[in-house]
């Protein structure tokens, strides 16, 4: 859905697209070139997207379809629909105990360093950003989630360290 939405705000060929994905979706959703094509390919199979244009060297300018714009509506509207989300890292952290203590706790500790790094490149990407515009609305919504939970895992995985010292 990430390359129909993206599709969905401006049309453009799968390297403007792939350049998109770069500079204002890697954050949320990253890709590589090898599944942005495949995701191009089957969302024109399924009627979803069109080629509106072919340009220098047979490069083509996709668009969405009527389809592909009513399937993405439906999916911003419809999140029950989504699978079960799995999180490597919660089950890392479940699995703990198959450590010793002490390398589980320097694991949690790289976690939160590893969060609290993610924090710091956060805010240096909203600093970098003009968010007057209101088409970053959602944009600057999504990044501050990320400062959020990310500053969240680390105070909670530091705390988690914590009671293992005791």
């Amino acid at each position: 859905m990430a390359a129909l939405g993206l599709l969905a705000q401006h049309p453009g060929s799968g390297y403007d697209l792939l350049r998109r994905f770069e500079k204002s979706m890697a954050n949320v959703w990253p890709a590589t070139q090898s599944q942005l094509y495949g995701e191009l390919n089957k969302l024109a199979g399924a009627g979803l997207i069109e080629a509106s244009a072919v340009g220098p060297r047979g490069r083509k300018e996709y668009r969405v379809t009527e389809a592909g714009r009513a399937e993405l509506l439906r999916w911003i509207t419809n999140p029950a629909d989504d699978p079960p989300e799995r999180s490597a890292g919660l089950l890392r952290i479940f699995l703990l105990d198959e450590l010793p203590r002490d390398q589980a706790r320097a694991h949690l500790l790289g976690l939160a360093h590893h969060s609290e790094s993610e924090v710091e490149r956060l805010k240096q990407l909203e600093a970098s950003i003009d968010w007057d515009a209101d088409e970053d609305t959602y944009g600057h919504a999504a990044l501050e989630y990320g400062l959020r939970f990310n500053a969240m895992q680390a105070q909670w995985a530091r705390d988690v360290a914590a009671r293992l010292d005791k």
